[in-house]
C-alpha cells in the first residue's frame, strides 16, 4: 500500500509518540515490578531514539503495521512471573489506548476554542492530531492480537500452563505466521485480522461521543 507524502507527514508525530510511549510503559511497568533490566539498558526514557527500530518504523509508515525495539525483562526478578509478565505486556497497548483517548479529547477542546477557519497550517495541525488518534488505536488493537511476538501473546500465555520449551516454539514461529497473515491479507484483500475495521469503529465511535 502506497501512502502519499502528505499522509506520511501527518502520521509521523503519532507514530513516534505512540511507539515511544508504548515501549517506555513496558520498561516502566517492569521497573515498578522489581526488574531493572530495561532501565539498565537505557530504555526507561522518553527519548524516541532509544525505542524506535528503523525497519519497523518504516513499515508502520508505509504499510500500516510495524514495530519498535522490544523491551527486555528478566523473569527471575519478578515476584509473580506470570502475573507480572501480563502486566508488563498490557502496559504498552494500554498506554496507546489512553493516548488516543487523550488526543481525541484534546482535539475536541481545541476545536471548541478555536474553530477551524480554513487556515492551511491550522488544518495540518488538526490532521496530525487526527492521525495520532487512529495510529494509537491501531497500535492498541494490533498489539493485542495473541500471536507472538505481539503483546497479546504474552497476555494469553500468562493464563496458560505451558512449559518454557513450548512457549519458545510458539515465539520462534509466531513472527513468521504473523508476517504470513499480513502478506496474505495484502495480496488477497481478505481480512483475517480485521484491525483496520475495528480501529475505525473505535475512533469514529469516540469522535461521535465527543460531538464531532
Amino acid at each position: 500500500m502506497k501512502l502519499s507524502y502528505l499522509t506520511m507527514l501527518y502520521s509521523l508525530p503519532g507514530v513516534i509518540l505512540g511507539l515511544t510511549i508504548h515501549e517506555y510503559m513496558h520498561a516502566y511497568a517492569a521497573y515498578r515490578l522489581g526488574d531493572t533490566t530495561a532501565r539498565d539498558q537505557g530504555r526507561l526514557t522518553l527519548n524516541p531514539l532509544k525505542h524506535i527500530d528503523l525497519l519497523g518504523f518504516f513499515f508502520l509508515i508505509v504499510a500500516g503495521f510495524g514495530w519498535a525495539k522490544p523491551v527486555s525483562f528478566t523473569r527471575a526478578n519478578l515476584q509473580y512471573p506470570k502475573r507480572d509478565e501480563a502486566i508488563i505486556a498490557a502496559a504498552g497497548p494500554a498506554s496507546n489506548l489512553m493516548l488516543a483517548l487523550a488526543v481525541s479529547v484534546l482535539l475536541r477542546l481545541i476545536l471548541l476554542i478555536f474553530p477551524f477557519d480554513g487556515n492551511a497550517i491550522y488544518g495540518t495541525f488538526l490532521n496530525v492530531l487526527i492521525y495520532c488518534t487512529y495510529i494509537n488505536y491501531g497500535l492498541f488493537v494490533f498489539n493485542l492480537i495473541p500471536i507472538p511476538p505481539l503483546d497479546g501473546s504474552h497476555l494469553l500465555f500468562s493464563t496458560l500452563q505451558l512449559s518454557p520449551e513450548t512457549e519458545a516454539k510458539f515465539y520462534r514461529y509466531g513472527t513468521f505466521a504473523l508476517f504470513g497473515i499480513i502478506f496474505f491479507e495484502s495480496r488477497s484483500g481478505i481480512d483475517i485480522l480485521p484491525v483496520g475495521k475495528l480501529v475505525r469503529a473505535m475512533a469514529d465511535g469516540v469522535f461521535q461521543l465527543l460531538g464531532f
